[in-house]
């Protein structure tokens, strides 16, 4: 199947669920294999957050993006509307902090995709592909999820909250063309002690008893509820037959197990791809989706590794031999760290380090057991990128590459003399303002010796009086 964006922007105008603010949404097309991004055009620069799960900065109450200062909240009803719908990449302006309510669903979101159409793009969609169940238990809370083997993705929940009130329901979505009119309409909900407290704690600003299902857990007198509806802004609350704190209807009988499956898709939206496999979440809760997520991510990452192995033969002609590299990287010996380029285009390049006995550091750096330094593997990695960097801008050799931040290191294997040293920088994201964003691995054959994200900054070289002069002339 190909990937799909949709075809017009679309806005919609609603306020946060815990700030009150209000705020636009507008959807806006993009190019195949950009997911989902979210653009805070509110704020200087207008970063963008893309929707994955290492972004997550909080599971409370809803999951939180954040990338440096800037961040999004609530945004799993949004994502599960885009992953529910078939679209695969999108940009999501936002004038806020914080995704709007709206009624509670995704059903809204929904809405606004259909009226901007669909467009196919030119590229194969690319699955998480669920071969082996993978699983993920909280011994404490009795939160599990469990993925499976299945030919489409499908989804079955159970949640249980030890309450009179709300027993144990179950929810199943079988099929996703069932999303719009079985998952969709489902409400958040909340029970009557976890909104006295929110509401203490200043958030909520934006709930309405339009958008949530309260559910009343204990026993409340006519004077407290009469106290309740004043906080909330309403003219009089009742409990009906069912123990729910307002007036509404409920769409199903099951309709919380059904938004917390909701729910299960928004957050794992953030793995980055759709799902091909079978979910099954027992008591499922933000903080344990987005773990469940940080495990599925890792698997698409380690497998991502395993097929992008380098293939390096020594015969072929290479992209730049060391004298091309020295135009380009200011290295000399004994810190010029990248022999050879093997292999390049605009994403990725893929680098060659020889290890010898006669690196100089061996004389210091355990002399009688040589291993090559750890931070001298990122320094390979960082020189490599760097070459990957300044292969995008016309006169290289007047530019340099900075280190900003290096990120999840880790070094997994020793590399020693008579090793030889593939190094593969890839773009986590395009190259915007100067700054460099790259996942970098470093193999010995098949196996992964050090691994880590990078982020660098392309700087044009700072001219000396003497080269200004020598212009001059």
């Amino acid at each position: 199947m190909k990937q799909f964006t949709i075809q017009n922007a679309v806005s919609v105008h609603g306020v946060g669920l815990h700030t009150g603010k209000a705020v636009t949404l507008t959807f806006k097309p993009a190019q195949a294999n950009q997911g989902f991004k979210f653009q805070r055009i509110d704020l200087p620069d207008q970063p963008v957050i893309p929707a994955d799960v290492k972004h997550v900065a909080s599971t409370n109450r809803g999951t939180t993006l954040k990338l440096g200062n800037a961040q999004v909240s609530t945004v799993e009803h949004v994502l599960s509307a885009l992953i529910g719908t078939g679209i695969d990449n999108v940009l999501l302006e936002i004038d806020g902090p914080e995704m709007p309510i709206m009624d509670g669903t995704a059903l809204p979101f929904v809405q606004a995709l259909a009226n901007a159409g669909k467009t196919e793009l030119d590229a194969v969609r690319d699955y998480f592909i669920v071969t082996e169940p993978v699983s993920y238990k909280d011994e404490q809370t009795g939160t599990e999820l469990l993925a499976l083997p299945a030919d489409e993705f499908e989804a079955t929940v159970m949640i249980d909250f030890s309450s009179k009130v709300l027993g144990p329901q179950f929810a199943a979505l079988h099929h996703m063309d069932h999303y719009t009119t079985e998952i969709a309409p489902c409400r958040t909900f909340v029970f009557v002690h976890e909104l006295e407290k929110l509401l203490e704690m200043g958030l909520i600003k934006g709930g309405d008893m339009d958008n949530a299902i309260v559910i009343a857990d204990r026993m409340m007198d006519q004077q407290e509820l009469d106290a309740l509806a004043q906080k909330l802004g309403k003219p009089g609350i009742k409990i009906d037959s069912e123990g729910i704190l307002n007036t509404i209807k409920l769409h199903f009988q099951n309709e919380p197990a059904r938004h917390k499956l909701l729910d299960v898709m928004g957050d794992l939206a953030l793995i980055g791809k759709p799902i091909r496999g079978k979910i099954v979440a027992t008591k499922p809760g933000h903080t344990a989706n987005v773990e469940f997520a940080r495990i599925l991510k890792k698997q698409i990452n380690d497998k991502k590794r395993l097929e992008g192995i380098p293939r390096y033969d020594p015969d072929k002609e290479p992209v730049f031999d060391v004298m091309q590299i020295t135009k380009m990287l200011p290295h000399r010996y004994p810190f010029l760290l990248v022999d050879k380029i093997i292999e390049i285009d605009e994403t990725h390049v893929i680098g060659v380090k020889n290890i010898t006995f006669n690196e100089t550091f061996f004389q210091g750096h355990f002399p009688e057991n040589p291993v090559f330094p750890g931070v001298l593997q990122i320094e390979a990695m960082a020189q490599t990128g760097g070459i990957l960097a300044l292969n995008s801008v016309d006169d290289p050799g007047n530019w340099d590459t900075y280190f900003l931040k290096i990120d999840q290191t880790k070094f997994k294997a020793k590399v020693v003399p008579g090793d030889t040293l593939i190094l593969k920088m890839e773009l986590l994201e395009p190259i915007r303002r100067g700054i460099v964003h790259m996942q970098g691995t470093a193999y010995v054959g098949t196996k992964v010796v050090s691994e880590g994200e990078l982020t660098a900054q392309i700087v044009r070289r700072t001219k000396t009086p003497a080269t200004v002069a020598n212009e001059g002339n």
